[in-house]
């Protein structure tokens, strides 16, 4: 393997005159160059395996650690005659720094580490297992950038494609120094480096105190412009820290000012922007900043499973299930936004992906055997007339829902085979999109613009225009459109996220999934 850094040894060059010599002609000088040999440590695979005998902690990093000297010809990677080279250092600080990133830097030897570069204690390492125990913070480093592994996420009911972890692409990015010294963001999902900032903003704001909790009655029910108390003055402080208001008047008066305030502040933590405070609105202002940092943690560590080619593409759909909000992307805008309804608790949305390529219109409803047992069978058995009052029919041996208006499926479904049986589609029940809380359906997605979405995604196509989607959808006879292009969904969990205007966004965690990942993250 061609090493692009190689460890350069130091020449030194000195000039000697013997002094038992008669002097020599000028011009006929001679030098006598002395060369400090290159530092040349053998570390091969019997050492390797003597050093996880006695540092056993590590010995996940065992093969690929094998694999790196093994390419490198038995020789160290971290060292010179001079000491450790300026990336080991590099990385030590890069380590170091770890709670930048919202990971808590917790080495298994922390106590052999820290004297090879703090110099604090003395390093009682030998030389060779000096360079091994960066080697293994080296590849720890790498596991903490990475995120928790796949088969923990996929415990976590995280079925997204995870961005892959190559140790030998790492590996060989030691020699370039890309990996440990590179901050170009752009070698995770953008998301990242956004909370990552707003985690630093919130930890500012936590070194300061935080926030006050704003006081209020049992009995309070609201407040409105023009009423004064002293939680006016309260929630008014609030906002100034978070940055709603850009001046804290310290009025106890409601004002025309500070309902602007409370209507972005609740935009930008999915509740719908009122007129007037409610008690849930005080609820969430009085969440602690440690537990706003908590979340926010949490949802970096979600974006480090994200590969970030996924935002590179040129089209594709996003629904955030906590938001209860489905985006197109198009050409790295938003084309299009609507509002969804996603499962309940019981029957919860997956978090995966998919390739949309159809479009159902005036579908039937295929009933799932489970309905069919619970509240199909029963209702015949009481009502004879049961199957046509409901718009049903029996099909090969299972019952389907004629197309139409009170079609459960509504008049169009967007499909994305997935063995999770989840796909897009309009509903009846068009009330639901008015609630804050929309954790309702049995795990598909219910799309609040199905219409205009239909639109949106065929308007390349001059042969479906707006007239024939209209068309089609009121048909009421199943027809399909296959999709010229398929067009990936993914279907994310994101409790805190920053949006395009740089506004930092909370959202309730609907699936209570944020403390379970909080302890991983704590206990790693």
């Amino acid at each position: 393997m061609k090493i692009l850094y190689p460890l350069v040894a130091v020449v030194i060059l000195l000039s000697t005159v013997s002094c038992n010599k008669k002097p020599e002609k000028k011009g006929d000088s001679k030098t006598t160059e002395k060369v400090i040999p290159e530092l040349k440590i053998n570390i091969d695979s019997s050492g390797i395996v003597t050093f996880y005998q006695t540092y056993p902690k590590l010995v996940k990093f065992q093969n690929e650690v094998l694999a790196l000297y093994k390419k490198n010809n038995s020789t160290q990677l971290w060292l010179d005659n001079k000491g450790v080279v300026e990336y080991g250092n590099t990385l030590f600080n890069k380590y170091k720094g770890l709670d930048q990133e919202g990971l808590k830097a917790n080495f298994a030897y922390n106590e052999k580490i820290n004297p090879i570069f703090e110099h604090t204690a003395e390093n009682k390492l030998s030389q060779s297992d000096t360079d091994l125990m960066i080697t293994n913070l080296y590849f720890y480093y790498v596991q903490k950038v990475s995120g928790v592994d796949e088969k923990t996420t996929r415990s976590l009911e995280w079925l997204l494609p995870r961005k892959k972890v190559n140790y030998q692409v790492f590996s060989d990015s030691i020699y370039k120094k890309a990996t440990i010294s590179d901050d170009k963001k752009s070698k995770m999902f953008s998301q990242y480096y956004k909370l990552r900032d707003a985690l630093h903003q919130y930890r500012e704001i936590e070194k300061k105190g935080g926030w006050k909790t704003i006081e209020v009655g049992e009995d309070f029910k609201s407040l409105k412009n023009g009423d004064s108390v002293a939680a006016i003055g309260q929630i008014r402080e609030r906002l100034y820290i978070t940055g709603e208001l850009k001046e804290n008047s310290k009025s106890n008066i409601c004002d025309s000012t500070l309902i602007k305030a409370i209507k972005s502040y609740e935009l930008h933590h999915g509740l719908t922007p009122k007129n007037i405070i409610l008690p849930e609105h005080i609820a969430e202002l009085n969440i602690p900043v440690s537990d706003r940092i908590k979340t926010i943690i949490a949802n970096m560590e979600r974006c480090r499973w994200i590969d970030p080619e996924l935002e590179k593409g040129k089209e594709y759909i996003e629904v955030n299930i906590p938001e209860f909000r489905l985006y197109l992307i198009r050409n790295h805008d938003i084309a299009f936004v609507s509002p969804v309804v996603v499962g309940k608790a019981m029957t919860k949305t997956v978090v995966f992906s998919g390739m949309m390529n159809n479009i159902v219109f005036s579908p039937y409803w295929n009933v799932p055997p489970s309905i069919i047992k619970s509240e199909i069978k029963p209702g015949m058995a009481k009502n004879k007339n049961y199957l046509a009052q409901k718009n049903l029919e029996w099909n090969n041996g299972a019952v389907r829902q004629l197309p139409g208006k009170n079609n459960s499926l509504g008049l169009v479904k967007f499909l994305f085979p997935n063995s999770n049986n989840i796909y897009l589609h309009d509903t009846p029940a068009k009330s639901l999109f008015e609630r804050e809380n929309r954790a309702f359906s049995h795990g598909c997605v219910r799309v609040g613009k199905p219409r205009e979405l239909a639109i949106e995604l065929l308007k390349q196509d001059p042969s479906m225009t707006t007239a024939k989607i209209d068309k089609a959808m009121h048909a009421g006879k199943e027809s399909w459109y296959s999709l010229k292009k398929k067009i990936p969904v993914y279907i994310g969990y994101f409790t805190a996220w920053v949006d395009r205007d740089g506004n930092l966004n909370f959202y309730k965690d609907v699936y209570k999934r944020d403390e379970s990942l909080i302890k991983l993250l704590t206990e790693e």
